[in-house]
């Protein structure tokens, strides 16, 4: 994953060859094509932890999209997953966190998310691992709202959003938070 998202942060380079003009000559043919409409991205940030039903609201009721992205939606996500995998392990379970991903107390991951890099090898590999796809989702949305940028300036995207303006609102959220606070206990 962090591979295919370090390639594709790479290929913004070329799209940014084009200069505005070059761009506006097929903006046009993109029609209302975006991120809103991606039914794969929208799928990837639900695997990976954002729970956001509003999502729906792009895709028809009933299409092949929407109920992929329902039954996505009713799945745990990578981080509850990870959770479940921490709960699991004899030097982390002590720090309080049950072995089923469940709702755990205030404090109970972040215990054992320091737990696990203070005391498990293996289990903070995984976390930095987490922490390596966490960066790489951040860094292709900082180059997709520089490239916006710099393609059509603060216009409106092409599905309708408010462009570069609400892309950059997505820039400094993390799909595992308590990953990056961790960081501020060592």
């Amino acid at each position: 994953i962090r591979t295919i998202l370090k390639t594709l942060v790479s290929q913004v380079d070329i799209l940014e060859t084009m200069t505005p003009l070059q761009f506006g000559t097929f903006r046009n043919r993109l029609d209302a094509a975006s991120g809103f409409q991606s039914a794969q991205f929208r799928e990837l940030e639900i695997v990976l932890g954002r729970r956001d039903s509003s999502v729906l609201a792009s895709f028809t009721p009933g299409s092949d999209e929407h109920r992929q992205l329902s039954v996505a939606l009713s799945r745990p996500g990578l981080w509850e997953h990870a959770l479940s995998y921490l709960g699991s392990r004899p030097s982390v379970r002590s720090a309080g966190l049950v072995d089923d991903g469940a709702t755990v107390p205030d404090g109970a991951v972040r215990d054992a998310v320091l737990h696990a890099y203070r005391n498990d090898p293996e289990a903070a590999l995984v976390l930095e691992r987490l922490v390596d796809i966490d960066e790489g989702l951040q860094e292709w949305r900082y180059r997709h709202v520089k490239m916006v940028e710099r393609t059509i300036g603060r216009k409106h995207g092409t599905g309708g959003s408010s462009g570069a303006e609400y892309l950059a609102s997505t820039l400094f959220r993390p799909a595992f938070p308590e990953l990056w606070h961790a960081r501020n206990s060592f």
